[in-house]
């Protein structure tokens, strides 16, 4: 498989690769892309890799079939479910060549569906437009402690055992599987009301980087409707980047739907906003 770094990182407006998601900038290398063409098709994860936590086994993975030029780059990529993604990097001249790839390549794979992927600075007014945002840890970007959030190892055994029904009411959230891995990742932050588990952000937990740097991994993060507005929320998402300041992250990375109440929290909190990804169906 040919890639060549030279004719992608001009027209890569997002810091995202395939396969590995959104990345810190600085992050971003020759030697990454290289690394990540190593392990193709192999089953592999690269140490950074922040999927590993949650799988033994990478379940996408790259094809042979990039296309690249100075214009634009459409690198494709197939899930062991069957789905196949292309990713266009380069201008919207270009989206009806990469759907019409997708579609070409889907039938190739006999993959059971096909989605283009693209990136730019603004939401796409009919596409599912993902937010990619950075919150740094450092003097500049203080995480001050939050009260009113606690760890759910230490609540009282009755208000721990209600983050099950928590968990199958934000089953959509990702709670539910959560739950079943409650036991094998780190701490989970919640907020207690009525003598239940209302609100939850986590697992809390951190990995390096391609570049060695500290990243405060992805959590599941929500409340429930009934106790929506009581900012709650933004409790829950201060605990959190308080516990990753003093467990030694240096950022998090976060995608957040457009417009969403994720979003709006995140832009108001003053996160850098480092472009959108766009998704749709082929």
């Amino acid at each position: 498989m040919e890639l060549s770094w030279d004719l992608l990182r001009p027209v890569m407006s997002v810091p995202y690769l395939p396969t590995l998601g959104p990345l810190h900038p600085d992050a971003l290398s020759a030697d990454l892309l290289a690394d990540l063409l190593s392990i193709a098709g192999t089953g592999r994860f690269l140490p950074h890799d922040k999927d590993r936590r949650w799988s033994e086994r990478k379940d996408e993975h790259l094809l042979d079939e990039v296309n690249q030029d100075e214009r634009r780059t459409l690198i494709p990529t197939l899930t062991g479910r069957g789905v196949l993604r292309v990713h266009l990097y380069g201008g919207a001249e270009h989206r009806a060549e990469a759907m019409e790839t997708a579609a070409k390549l889907a039938a190739l794979h006999d993959a059971a569906s096909a989605r283009l992927v693209w990136f730019q600075a603004d939401p796409d007014s009919v596409a599912a437009s993902t937010r990619v945002q950075l919150r740094a840890f450092d003097a500049d970007h203080p995480a001050l402690p939050v009260g009113g959030i606690e760890h759910l190892d230490t609540l009282p055994e009755p208000v721990r055992a209600t983050f099950g029904a928590f968990a199958a009411k934000l089953a959509g959230e990702g709670f539910a599987f959560l739950h079943s891995r409650i036991d094998s990742v780190g701490p989970v932050l919640t907020a207690v009301r009525d003598d239940r588990v209302v609100g939850a952000i986590g697992p809390m937990e951190t990995m390096a980087d391609p570049i060695g740097r500290a990243r405060l991994l992805p959590q599941y993060f929500g409340v429930l409707p009934e106790y929506r507005g009581l900012g709650l929320g933004r409790q829950l998402w201060r605990a959190a980047m308080h516990w990753g300041h003093t467990n030694g992250a240096d950022y998090q990375l976060l995608q957040t739907t457009a417009g969403g109440a994720s979003d709006r929290l995140c832009q108001a909190e003053g996160l850098t906003d480092l472009g959108f990804v766009c998704t749709t169906t082929v």
